[in-house]
């Protein structure tokens, strides 16, 4: 609490590890990224209260990405530019026939 009786809250439900996601910003204790949960609010339109319902999350959870995605909206979309690069590049490098050995 404040000296003013009120309450203060930070963001701490949202983390960065390297080696998980790639260390792409996630809700603490999961495996879901904040562009995960962007991707069905923001882009697919679905409510927050649904999607917290579909990801197994608390509706407090979807609004703390929701609100770190706001605030780091050129971040993230670094991450998803390197994740389609390297998706690009690893179809292009399947789709490739294989060498002739002589």
């Amino acid at each position: 609490m404040c000296g003013d009786g009120q309450s203060t809250h930070t963001m701490t439900r949202i983390v960065r590890t390297d080696d998980v996601l790639g260390g792409e910003p996630r809700i603490e204790g999961t495996r879901i990224g904040v562009r995960h949960v962007a991707a069905r609010t923001v882009d697919a339109g679905q409510p927050p209260v649904h999607v917290a319902d579909q990801l197994g999350v608390s509706l407090s959870e979807v609004y703390e990405g929701l609100s770190y995605y706001y605030a780091h909206v050129e971040e993230l979309r670094e991450f998803e530019r390197a994740n389609e690069a390297a998706f690009d590049r690893i179809e292009n490098e399947s789709l490739e026939p294989n060498e002739r050995v002589q």
